[in-house]
């Protein structure tokens, strides 16, 4: 799993049939590290399952694991939104402090 920030989205007018009706979202991967949550400037583009918003910090999958996911049956999907993270702690310490949306 990947945590990432919603930076923005994408407009396709021409796609295949089974991604019709499908939001795709621009996500930045974030860094989890000893010293916080930090932008790596690498970019996925990903379709939203959970009605992510721009600006918040989600959990993404990928692969097998987008392609399973309920809904996402016969789906060209490789990078799948999965949630929307509220609160994260990691080594010992809060992560939130301002950066979670």
């Amino acid at each position: 799993m990947i945590v990432g920030r919603v930076k923005g989205h994408v407009v396709a007018s021409a796609k295949v049939e089974n991604l019709e009706g499908k939001k795709m979202l621009v996500v930045e991967i974030l860094s989890v590290t000893p010293e916080g949550l930090s932008p790596t400037n690498l970019h996925m583009v990903c379709i939203d399952a959970v009605q992510a918003g721009e600006g918040e910090v989600v959990v993404v999958v990928q692969g097998s694991s987008a392609r399973i996911a309920p809904g996402m049956e016969k789906v060209p999907v490789d990078a799948l939104i999965v949630g929307i993270v509220e609160n994260l702690n990691a080594f010992g310490r809060d992560m939130n402090d301002g950066f979670l949306a």
